[in-house]
């Protein structure tokens, strides 16, 4: 387990360097799971070896919300004022995000299948 938590601190720490260095708009744990992924379909990290502390962060999966909710509470005077911009936004990008990925499948099966 603790391997599997030292790969996922070293993508997360090597994507927030990449980020920060460069100075680019994508935040660094993003650049960090692409990393992961990458490293991933090349066969250099194995699954296997991410597996124990994957699951033990899947099960504290709950406690990861409680900022998250924390902010919705101090913000809440705000999101009743832009109620109508949040819900648009979101279901507009909902929407977006399903087109693109039905486009993406399609576009993978026809390659798949030449």
């Amino acid at each position: 387990m603790l391997q599997g938590m030292v790969l996922l601190l070293l993508f997360q720490f090597l994507g927030e360097g990449i980020s920060r260095f460069l100075a680019l708009p994508i935040p660094g744990n993003v650049i960090g799971m692409a990393l992961l992924l990458a490293a991933l379909s090349a066969g250099w990290v194995k699954s296997e070896w991410l597996q124990e502390a994957a699951e033990l962060l899947l099960s504290y999966m709950a406690m990861f919300f409680v900022p998250a909710g924390v902010g919705v509470m101090l913000y809440f005077d705000l999101i009743g004022r832009e109620w109508l911009p949040i819900i648009a936004g979101t279901v507009i990008s909902t929407f977006v995000v399903m087109a693109v990925t039905g486009w993406s499948e399609n576009l993978l099966d026809k390659h798949e299948e030449s």
